[in-house]
């Protein structure tokens, strides 16, 4: 099986899971009558932004990366099945899944998915980039599960 991503290609799909974040969380400041939730919202975009920026500068150290595999095709067969389910590598979902949302509580739930997919293929992303860029990732996975967390107490409030 030949590689479906280069490990570039799986940055630049961290990089619009942010976009979508971005998108998402902006729309729903927008969207929201509940000044607590769009105070949670707004702080949630501007950290899916600074996301953005650190994806973008990976970019350069993973160009000819290749992640060691048990057998050749393992890794990238793996994110594939990671990234066709997840609605957030797609371009344009995250403002349509905010206006798609019927409500807050709607609404932080999706956001709850979408940071708890974000998790796993970031963990998995891991091996695509060179060991010396795993902390980043390891700082980008706390950030969201810090955002799973803010999201959580949304939801008992709402």
């Amino acid at each position: 099986m030949a590689n479906i991503f280069a490990g570039s290609e799986i940055v630049e799909m961290g990089i619009q899971i942010e976009r979508n974040g971005f998108a998402f969380y902006d729309a729903l400041i927008k969207k929201s009558k509940n000044a607590k939730a769009s105070q949670v919202f707004e702080f949630l975009a501007k950290e899916e932004k600074e996301h953005i920026a650190v994806f973008e500068k990976m970019l350069g150290s993973v160009q000819k990366y290749e992640p060691q595999e048990a057998y050749p095709g393992e890794y990238f067969a793996y994110m594939r099945a990671l990234a066709g389910d997840y609605v957030f590598t797609k371009k344009d979902q995250g403002a349509k899944a905010a206006m798609e949302a019927k409500g807050d509580k709607e609404a932080v739930i999706l956001g709850m998915g979408f940071e708890k997919d974000s998790i796993l293929f970031y963990e998995g992303m891991k091996k695509a980039v060179p060991p010396a860029d795993t902390g980043i990732l390891d700082k980008l996975i706390a950030q969201e599960e810090k955002h799973l967390s803010k999201l959580s107490e949304l939801k008992g409030r709402l």
